[in-house]
C-alpha cells in the first residue's frame, strides 16, 4: 500500500543537524522501479540505508507503534486480527479521502521521522561512507532535497512498473494506475536527478550501474576531505 512515504519536517531539528560529515544520498523512484534492488545491493557495497517505506511498513505491522493511534482514529475495522493496519480497506479509503489521508499522515509521519533520525544517528556513528535515505515520495514531500548532496533516480518504464506491482502485491492495474497517478511524474523525476539507475533489465546490468553509483558517492565524500 502506498502511504505515509514522504517523512515531513526533517529539516528543522533533525538529518540537518546531522549532514555534513558523509554524504546524504536520497533514492527515489515510482512504485515498482526497483528501489529496493539498488538499496540492498548498496548496502552489500557497504553503504548505510535508512529505508523510509520499510519503517512505514513496521509501524504498521503487528504490534507497530501506529496501530493504537490508527486503531483509535479509524476504529477496529482497519486492524486485522493479527494486530497490523488493513492494507488494502486503507489504500481505498485514503485515495478517495482526502481527510482521512492527512489523518493517517498526521499518525505515521512523526513516527517515521523519529526513526529515520535515530537511525541515520546510529549510521554516522558506524564506519558507513555516506548514507542512503529510500524515499518513494522524495519529491512529493517538499522537505527532502534540501538535506540531501546526491540524488539518485531508479527508473523504468510505467508499464514494466505497473506489470511489477501486480504481480508483487496482487492488485489490479486500475489500483496501481491510481497509485501512479499520486505520484509524481516519470519525467519529473529524472528532471531532478543527479544520476539515473536504469532498471529495464538484468539483476546483473543492476549490479554494474549500483557499482557505479558507489564509487561517484565515494569520490565525492574524497573530493570533499581533500578539500576541507
Amino acid at each position: 500500500m502506498a502511504i505515509d512515504r514522504s517523512t515531513p519536517s526533517l529539516s528543522k531539528d533533525g538529518l540537518a543537524l546531522l549532514k555534513g560529515s558523509i554524504p546524504f544520498v536520497g533514492l527515489t523512484g515510482g512504485i515498482g522501479s526497483g528501489k529496493s534492488a539498488v538499496s540492498a545491493e548498496l548496502s552489500k557495497l557497504g553503504a548505510g540505508v535508512v529505508d523510509t517505506d520499510l519503517i512505514a511498513h513496521q509501524i504498521t505491522a503487528p504490534n507497530g507503534a501506529a496501530i493504537p493511534l490508527i486503531q483509535k482514529q479509524f476504529g477496529p475495522d482497519f486492524v486485522n486480527s493479527e494486530g497490523a493496519l488493513m492494507r488494502d480497506k486503507m489504500r481505498s479509503l485514503v485515495f478517495s479521502d482526502p481527510e482521512a489521508r492527512k489523518a493517517l499522515e498526521n499518525i505515521t509521519h512523526p513516527l517515521i521521522r523519529e526513526e529515520t533520525i535515530l537511525q541515520a544517528k546510529r549510521l554516522l556513528a558506524s564506519d558507513a561512507p555516506y548514507i542512503v535515505f529510500v524515499v518513494p515520495l522524495l519529491l512529493e514531500s517538499g522537505n527532502w532535497q534540501p538535506l540531501l548532496d546526491y540524488l539518485v533516480v531508479v527508473d523504468c518504464s510505467e508499464e514494466m512498473q505497473i506489470e511489477r506491482v501486480m504481480q508483487r502485491s496482487n492488485l489490479s492495474r486500475n489500483e496501481v494506475e491510481k497509485i501512479l497517478k499520486a505520484q509524481s511524474s516519470r519525467l519529473e523525476r529524472l528532471a531532478k536527478a543527479d544520476m539515473v539507475i536504469e532498471n529495464q533489465s538484468s539483476l546483473e546490468n543492476l549490479k554494474t550501474e549500483v557499482a557505479k553509483l558507489h564509487q561517484k558517492i565515494l569520490q565525492i565524500q574524497e573530493d570533499r576531505l581533500s578539500s576541507s
